[in-house]
C-alpha cells in the first residue's frame, strides 16, 4: 500500500479504550452528582436562610428543604444520566446547564420561608433573574468540591473523543 493512501494511526479517531473511558468518566460523574445534589439543596437552604435572617431555619423548613432535595435529585439526576449516556455528538447541552436549573429547588423553599432575595451584582441579575438568592452552579466543584477534579477529567476525556473524531474526519 503506497504510504500516502494508509492511514495515520494519529487521525484514526478515538479508540475503544478512550470511548470506554469517556464513558467510566461520565458514570462517576453522574454517581457524584446523584450524591452531591440533595445535600447541596439543604446546604442552601441552610446556609442562605441563615446569612438573610440572622438565624438557622426551624424545623418546617428544613423539612421542605429535604423534600426539595429529594425532588431535586429525583428530577435532575436522571436528565443528567441520560445526557451522559448519549454519544458526544448527539449532546445538545451540558450537565452544567441541567445543574443550574436545580436552583429553583432551594429557591422555592427560601422563597416560601418568607426569605428576602439576595443583593446580587448586575451581570447575576441579568444573566440569571431567577436566581434571586445566587445559588447558581458556575462549576461541578460548586455543587461539590468533591466533583471538581471528577468534571475535569470527564471534561478532558470528552474533549479528547472530539478532537480524536475532527481529525480523522480531516477537521482539526
Amino acid at each position: 500500500m503506497p504510504e500516502e493512501s494508509r492511514p495515520d494511526p494519529a487521525n484514526a479517531g478515538p479508540s475503544a479504550t478512550d470511548l470506554e473511558a469517556l464513558a467510566t468518566f461520565a458514570s462517576a460523574l453522574a454517581d457524584g452528582i446523584d450524591e452531591a445534589l440533595g445535600p447541596w439543596v439543604v446546604r442552601s437552604v441552610r446556609t442562605v436562610y441563615a446569612v438573610q435572617m440572622g438565624s438557622p431555619p426551624p424545623a418546617d423548613v428544613l423539612a421542605d428543604a429535604d423534600r426539595a432535595a429529594m425532588a431535586a435529585t429525583g428530577e435532575i439526576s436522571p436528565r443528567i444520566r441520560e445526557l451522559l449516556a448519549k454519544d458526544i455528538d448527539e449532546q445538545r447541552t451540558g450537565p452544567l446547564a441541567i445543574l443550574r436549573s436545580a436552583v429553583r429547588f432551594p429557591t422555592d423553599v427560601l422563597a416560601a420561608a418568607g426569605v428576602p432575595p439576595k443583593q446580587r451584582d448586575e451581570f447575576a441579575r441579568t444573566q440569571f433573574p431567577d436566581d434571586v438568592y445566587d445559588l447558581n452552579l458556575a462549576a461541578f466543584a460548586d455543587l461539590s468540591p468533591d466533583l471538581h477534579e471528577t468534571g475535569l477529567i470527564w471534561g478532558a476525556a470528552k474533549a479528547h473523543v472530539h478532537l480524536s473524531r475532527r481529525r480523522a474526519e480531516g477537521r482539526s
